[in-house]
């Protein structure tokens, strides 16, 4: 175990958490900071599997159904693209301060310190609320194999699970996320090799063809308004994929591992969900009942199990309850992760109670775990004694995902015009992103028309309840951004004056 690393001292800057103006925060030292004990491939991998997960094995179905075989290919590159410039952007500002608090950080610095500290505060309710989500699902999914055994049993193992492994070491979560991670990726390795061969009859006979792409009204069903609709459930599929900036905190080597995970994960999740795309649009066809099925958890009817089952795997849906199962187990462990490590920097930033930011000798936030475990606890519990209340506490991180990209593109975009602007060259920096301006700004216009168009039936029909169950996030970061703003009396960071100045262990 290598030892805690000490932080060199920062530049005062105007971002410096709830004094606005005053010196940045300093680093915890010795044994008081986060330990860097992350390896590149442990980066790599939890950024992979950070976004293969449920979307890709129940949901991904749904935008064939919606859109044709040609509409769920073209909604799933479109977003691919615009990840990989808000990858890029993350990567930009990760690898000139790996922080682990990520983007609330540069939200803070690049931006307002009141964006920082709604953003902060935001994703990490939505983390500490989708473990709660999470443990409840493995709950369901254990009760496929054991139906006698109450629920509420298998949501507190996992929740143990996950709580142990994280308040052990860096590299204990890292290790326990690359395994969880390769059991989904050899999932989707071998159904697509299975799949190829019944396309195109190798080994299975007869040979199916792509016959489906122009079944009926395919292979675009619906036009542009179809395809723009399932925009929203390709967007939901590449959730996760943000942790990489957050692992950048503890990464061994982040001027390195961030960017390799970030250039390779994007070509390989695009080939990995276009293929896999491709491959259920070709086996199944649009019109089938099954796609919507599993889009509503039922297992059985996923387009996995369905095309395990063609190829004689007659334990199929056990196989992919278990492959499910391991996605909800990993989801919540880069849940707590995220949450912790985000609880954590938020203090660091004096944005929450010092306490938060203390560490164990081996660098974890125990304080930070604690509470952010507790917190998860108390959703769960919602959804036994209170449903009503568990409806609107999932609501509220309904869109966080996509208000925390919104803060990425809008960061990068400000920094490297701060950077240009200060007098600084690209070639100063470790890493930066392709196509400066277009891709932040792509980002930024299909993220917040994303989160504009997340119902738009509720809007047309002013049901205020859909509404409010849809955008509840919104709101909530509004709050927190102006009740901040107007308590504090921050400003928009001018450009000339935001520290540009790598931060670097």
């Amino acid at each position: 175990m290598s030892a805690p690393t000490a932080h060199t001292d920062e530049a005062p800057s105007p971002a410096g958490g709830a004094q606005g103006a005053k010196e940045a925060p300093k680093r915890n030292k010795g044994d008081n900071g986060v330990q860097r004990n992350l390896k590149t491939r442990h980066v790599s991998m939890i950024a992979l599997g950070g976004c293969i997960g449920t979307g890709l094995f129940m949901t991904s179905g749904s935008t064939i159904s919606k859109a044709g075989p040609g509409g769920g290919l073209v909604a799933y590159i479109a977003m691919g693209i615009m990840v990989y410039f808000l990858m890029t952007s993350l990567g930009e500002l990760a690898t000139n301060q790996p922080v682990s608090g990520s983007f609330a950080t540069y939200n803070a610095k690049y931006v307002d310190p009141a964006l920082g500290f709604a953003m902060g505060w935001n994703y990490w309710l939505n983390w500490a609320i989708t473990i709660a989500v999470d443990i409840s699902t493995a709950a369901i999914l254990m009760q496929y194999w054991l139906p006698n055994v109450p629920g509420w049993v298998w949501s507190v193992a996992v929740l143990a699970f996950i709580l142990v492994i994280n308040a052990l070491t860096v590299s204990a979560f890292g290790e326990t996320e690359y395994w969880l991670s390769l059991i989904k990726i050899i999932t989707v390795v071998v159904f697509l090799i299975l799949g190829f061969c019944m396309i195109f009859g190798i080994m299975f006979k007869p040979a199916v063809g792509f016959s489906n792409f122009t079944y009926k009204d395919a292979p675009f069903v619906g036009g542009i308004p179809a395809i723009l609709s399932v925009f929203l459930i390709a967007g939901f599929s590449f959730q996760g994929t943000e942790l990489v900036g957050v692992t950048a905190g503890e990464s061994e080597d982040p001027e390195h591992a961030v960017p390799k995970a970030i250039n390779s994960v994007f070509w390989r999740i695009l080939i990995f969900y276009m293929l896999s795309i491709f491959v259920i649009a070709a086996l199944i066809p649009y019109t089938s009942p099954n796609l919507l099925s599993a889009a509503d958890g039922n297992i059985a009817m996923s387009p996995f199990t369905l095309v395990f089952k063609r190829a004689g795997l007659a334990f199929a849906a056990s196989l992919m309850n278990a492959v499910v199962l391991t996605a909800v187990i990993s989801s919540a462990n880069s849940g707590m992760y995220a949450s912790t490590r985000m609880l954590y920097s938020l203090a660091e930033e004096h944005y929450a109670p010092k306490i938060f930011s203390r560490t164990t000798k081996h660098g974890i936030p125990l304080a930070s775990l604690a509470v952010t475990t507790i917190i998860a606890l108390l959703a769960f519990s919602t959804s036994i004694y209170g449903q009503k209340i568990y409806m609107w506490l999932v609501a509220a991180s309904g869109l966080t995902g996509f208000i925390a990209w919104v803060g990425i593109a809008l960061s990068h975009f400000r920094f490297r015009r701060a950077f240009i602007k200060q007098g600084h060259k690209l070639s100063e920096l470790k890493y930066h992103a392709k196509l400066f301006p277009l891709g932040p700004i792509l980002a930024l216009v299909l993220c917040i028309a994303i989160i504009c168009g997340q119902n738009i039936d509720a809007i047309v029909h002013f049901d205020w309840q859909q509404i409010g169950i849809t955008y509840l996030s919104v709101p909530l970061v509004l709050i927190l951004y102006f009740g901040y703003k107007i308590k504090n009396h921050t400003h928009i960071i001018p450009l000339e004056d935001i520290d540009v100045s790598p931060h670097r262990p």
